[in-house]
């Protein structure tokens, strides 16, 4: 396997760095809030970032995501080409790929996901297909069994104030795409980190299930697997940036005379984030390419998550500490990371969970 990136990929997350290098900044960052940052997402897709990754698949989704986690940039970035632009054109039929690709590229369809990448959160039931009339694109009646109603509550979702469309899994691991116009308005909720995040409540709102595949549940692992690759590969660039403003301050800050990076114990501490850091990066991208070559990556993909979880929530507590009494300063900029690692752990899982599930996983295979 090579992980070398090819002129696509470097091309592309060289322009990804530049953009939310210039306007992911500290006082823009502040004023957004909870909200998205509209100015950044219009010069991203202007720039024809979410496209890119279309053509560069998921290790180029990792790659444009440690830029997005490295900045802490506030915009549906990673969710949307993750829910939405690779899970319908990996598994999307001819009529959603013509009908939702074009949005999804120029930034006017934005998907989340409503299920945390760990599972068990929430449930929702998919009722026969019915009235199809009421959902977007039924005025062609061929297709309508692929349609139906869905009941339930999703206690958060990530960037749904943003979104056009939630990707949602019923009890049975079909995923069913819901426009959020049909769910109605949702009640916002406070997370840890800044998202625009909401409560979706589903009562018979009409979705449309994503491909008309024969295998529902190969449709649900695969679009699972590869976002728990692309949300590691974000939290490798969140523990990346955290890392890096530890290491630019503790270079410049003095205790005794001397820097505070001169003292073996900082050393240390950084050297162990650093490993940290590494290991998330390594294990997101082997589980990407495995996935772009289209080799079993579920296995990988819960790896990627686990090290981006347990590993992901070390480093940023590396970063906060190495501020020394600056980290304790809500306002200052490394705080940010701080709370993104700590909410990207929530929303991957924690490590038991996901340990658990890759032993299940693993038995499985033994077996067979």
């Amino acid at each position: 396997m090579d992980f070398t990136p090819t002129e696509e990929q470097q091309a592309a997350r060289e322009l990804a760095a530049r953009i939310f290098g210039d306007l992911s900044t500290h006082e823009r960052l502040a004023a957004a809030g909870t909200g998205s940052d509209a100015e950044l997402w219009k010069a991203l897709c202007a720039a024809g970032l979410p496209e890119a990754v279309e053509e560069t698949g998921l290790l180029g989704l990792v790659l444009l995501a440690e830029e997005q986690g490295r900045t802490t940039a506030q915009v549906p970035f990673t969710a949307s080409c993750a829910y939405g632009l690779l899970a319908v054109a990996r598994h999307g039929t001819e009529e959603q790929r013509a009908r939702l690709l074009p949005g999804l590229r120029d930034g006017t369809t934005v998907v989340t996901g409503a299920f945390p990448a760990a599972e068990g959160r929430g449930s929702v039931q998919a009722e026969g297909a019915e009235d199809a009339e009421d959902s977007e694109g039924a005025e062609d009646s061929e297709g309508a069994e692929d349609r139906g109603r869905l009941t339930g509550t999703v206690p958060w979702v990530p960037w749904l104030r943003d979104a056009t469309h939630v990707l949602v899994p019923d009890a049975g691991r079909t995923l069913w795409l819901v426009r959020t116009a049909d769910a109605g308005p949702a009640d916002p909720v406070e997370l840890t980190a800044p998202w625009s995040a909401g409560r979706l409540v589903l009562d018979g709102t009409p979705g449309e299930r994503l491909g008309r595949a024969e295998d529902p549940h190969g449709v649900y692992a695969d679009v699972l697997a590869a976002a728990r690759i692309a949300f590691a590969g974000l939290q490798a660039g969140v523990c990346a940036g955290s890392l890096a403003r530890a290491v630019a301050y503790t270079s410049v800050r003095e205790q005794f005379g001397r820097p505070l990076s001169s003292h073996q114990a900082v050393q240390l501490r950084a050297a162990d984030a650093h490993m940290d850091t590494e290991s998330i990066r390594v294990t997101a991208y082997e589980a990407a390419w495995r996935h772009d070559q289209a080799l079993p990556a579920a296995e990988h993909a819960l790896t990627a998550a686990w090290w981006a979880s347990e590993a992901g929530k070390r480093v940023v507590h590396a970063g906060q500490h190495l501020h020394g009494g600056m980290g304790a300063d809500l306002d200052h900029p490394v705080h940010r990371h701080f709370l993104w690692g700590r909410q990207l752990d929530a929303y991957l899982g924690c490590g038991t969970e996901l340990l658990a599930e890759l032993g299940e996983l693993l038995a499985k295979g033994a077996a067979a």
